[in-house]
């Protein structure tokens, strides 16, 4: 795994086993609130993603960062495909808001693994806080990528774009 100084070993164990823990969902509202509204702290592809909770019904916020691709913004799971927002995702046809100073409803479509490798390596250049997550650095050849795009969601966001 690529990088291995105090915060990326913090992050990981903020997330252990890929969920976060107390401090992180702290964290997590802190800089949702920050995202929400796009205020100085936050650069444009900075933003809290809002999905309806497939269990409870009610609306799940938390900070994301968006990742920009040929023309394109992306979501990312860094956590991988087990990580709640991510099926939540699936369970409402992708359906969500983005807030960044506004509410925006988006649509969020799942990218197939064989086109995630530079889209993945693009996340990583602009995703920091992303980096103890995911096993390949961000400034690896783009066919290293290939090896775990299967494990990370990428999702291309409609109705979206980045400033």
């Amino acid at each position: 795994m690529a990088g291995s100084g105090f915060a990326h070993r913090l992050k990981r164990w903020i997330y252990r086993g890929d969920r976060p823990d107390s401090i992180a969902k702290a964290l997590n509202r802190f800089w949702g609130n920050r995202y929400r509204s796009g205020g100085p702290l936050a650069r444009s592809r900075d933003v809290e993603l809002e999905i309806t909770g497939r269990s409870t019904g009610r609306p799940v916020a938390f900070p994301i960062v968006l990742a920009d691709y040929d023309g394109a913004t992306y979501a990312v799971s860094m956590l991988g495909a087990r990580a709640n927002w991510v099926l939540n995702l699936q369970a409402a046809d992708g359906r969500a808001i983005l807030r960044h100073g506004a509410a925006v409803p988006v649509r969020l479509m799942e990218v197939p693994a064989a086109q995630r490798p530079p889209i993945l390596r693009r996340y990583l250049q602009v995703a920091p806080g992303a980096r103890p997550h995911i096993p390949v650095d961000r400034s690896a050849p783009v066919d290293d990528f290939a090896a775990i795009a299967a494990d990370y969601p990428v999702f291309r966001v409609e109705g979206f774009a980045l400033d």
